[in-house]
């Protein structure tokens, strides 16, 4: 075996490790800020339920977060909000810090949560509208069927006292 020989299978090995952490990095990695979404709302403390459209995306290749909500029936309230993302901000959580229509202020947080089951995300959403003191909460449990799609259930409240639960479908774009 020539001396050449002997120092290929290594560096081989070494790329190809080095390669698949890289794609596998990348992967968990891969939350989505640039998604449309439908999603089925049941309303408790309404008493109705209905359907909301929902888009958000990064500007750009910037960190600023933008998204908004239209409620589809006219039973609830349109919102818009701008904010920004702070990447990994601790344990591979994103968080973004927001501003909305109704005098709205919030923190949005994500992270991938594939070392329980491949494709899953949790995010938390704590928010005050209008000056309020009450606190709302969003509890959502995600899985990306692919990179385009994911499906999401999530449970809404305010002070504790559950409001609504939604099935939202989205789409990554």
């Amino acid at each position: 075996m020539s001396p050449h020989m002997k120092h290929i299978l290594p560096i081989l090995t070494l790329t190809t490790l080095a390669a698949a952490a890289s794609a596998q990095s990348a992967a968990a990695a891969g939350l989505s800020y640039n998604r449309a979404g439908l999603s089925y709302n049941t309303d408790a403390a309404a008493n109705h339920n209905g359907y909301s459209a929902s888009i958000e995306a990064l500007v750009g290749s910037s960190n600023v977060w933008v998204g908004a909500t239209a409620c589809l029936d006219n039973k609830g309230k349109d919102s818009v909000s701008v904010g920004y993302l702070f990447k990994s901000v601790v344990a591979g959580i994103d968080a973004t810090a927001f501003v909305g229509s109704n005098d709205g202020y919030g923190i949005i947080a994500r992270r991938s949560l594939n070392e329980v089951v491949a494709g899953l995300e949790g995010r938390v959403v704590w928010s005050q509208n209008g000056g309020s003191n009450v606190n709302s909460f969003v509890y959502e449990l995600a899985y990306n069927v692919n990179s385009k799609y994911q499906v999401a259930v999530s449970i809404a409240d305010a002070n504790g006292v559950p409001e609504e639960t939604s099935v939202t479908v989205r789409y990554n774009f």
